[in-house]
């Protein structure tokens, strides 16, 4: 594997859950893997669980880690090409990405979605430039429209806490105040759908998704009914994908927050929500601190699906 975008590139679901488990079982099995090898993480946007679980994942292999915040430790860099960089902007991508890519083995990027242009987002254009431009491999620690690592964290979760072979899992829109990319729920429904779990997707109308990300799931929109029987309750927002409303808040409906009432129709299901989650937006505070809440799991989950990768990016060398 020499890049990590998406659900494609990392093969067989069950041969990479297989290794998620044994390197949670001693994750420094492999620190002689990463010795004098340096991970730079480049950071386009603000992180907590993917800065922190991806440095500890590479330390835990072993490897030197370097941190760049772009808007904070760095020039401002352009990232369209023709452009007369007669502004704020003091350097190129193309003349930094290959500087970074000397100093390094491997890279991860960071970088969401602008939601003014539908078009250069979907096109993923800064992590294509890291891919194509530093000669290194390359992974996404979040790009505008996928969230791979995250996805990744919440299958290995699902399989941990599943108790039959084809749980019913839902994920559903949920309010918030600000408008949010589609990277996490894009990404979600892509690797729920390379599983043989009964997925389903509900919201609001005018919050479809991508066609290509929603594939195979059912799509309801009454909440309360994708609800029944549920196993597992995945809960996100994002902003309307379709245009003309690209990239804005359609709907800050209360109706559609995950309660104990919601909650009771389901199967004595599991909650589960990337983090930061805006409560009693998202989530009631009765939801998220029960016992059937696991964000928290979720989140620790991501030190090994990172590593996961890491690890096969670290072999490709």
């Amino acid at each position: 594997m020499n890049k990590f975008t998406c659900v494609g590139d990392i093969g067989s679901l069950d041969m990479a859950i297989r290794e998620a488990m044994e390197i949670k079982k001693d994750r420094f099995a492999f620190t002689e893997l990463g010795k004098n090898k340096t991970l730079l993480m480049i950071f386009f946007n603000s992180s907590l669980r993917t800065r922190l679980s991806t440095q500890k994942a590479a330390m835990n292999l072993g490897m030197n880690v370097m941190v760049l915040d772009v808007n904070q430790g760095a020039w401002k860099l352009e990232t369209e090409r023709g452009v007369i960089m007669d502004g704020d902007k003091a350097e190129h991508l193309l003349e930094a990405i290959p500087v970074m890519g000397s100093y390094c083995d491997i890279i991860g990027v960071r970088s969401f979605a602008g939601l003014k242009n539908k078009k250069e987002d979907y096109e993923e254009m800064v992590i294509e430039q890291f891919i194509k431009y530093s000669g290194r491999p390359v992974f996404s620690m979040e790009a505008a429209t996928r969230h791979p690592l995250q996805s990744f964290a919440d299958l290995i979760t699902i399989e941990e806490f599943k108790t039959k072979p084809r749980p019913k899992v839902v994920m559903t829109w949920a309010p918030h105040p600000k408008a949010l990319p589609q990277a996490v729920p894009n990404s979600f429904a892509e690797w729920m759908n390379a599983t043989d779990y009964d997925f389903v997707i509900t919201h609001p109308r005018g919050y479809e998704l991508d066609p290509k990300f929603v594939g195979n799931a059912v799509v309801e929109y009454d909440q309360r009914k994708a609800f029944e029987g549920a196993d597992f309750i995945y809960a996100k927002n994002w902003s309307a994908y379709t245009d003309p409303n690209y990239g804005a808040v359609l709907s800050t409906d209360r109706d559609w927050t995950v309660d104990s009432d919601k909650m009771a129709l389901t199967d004595n299901a599991f909650f589960m929500h990337c983090l930061p989650v805006r409560r009693n937006m998202i989530v009631t505070d009765d939801v998220i601190e029960s016992e059937r809440s696991i964000v928290i799991p979720e989140a620790a989950n991501r030190e090994i699906s990172a590593q996961v990768v890491i690890k096969r990016l670290l072999e490709s060398l």
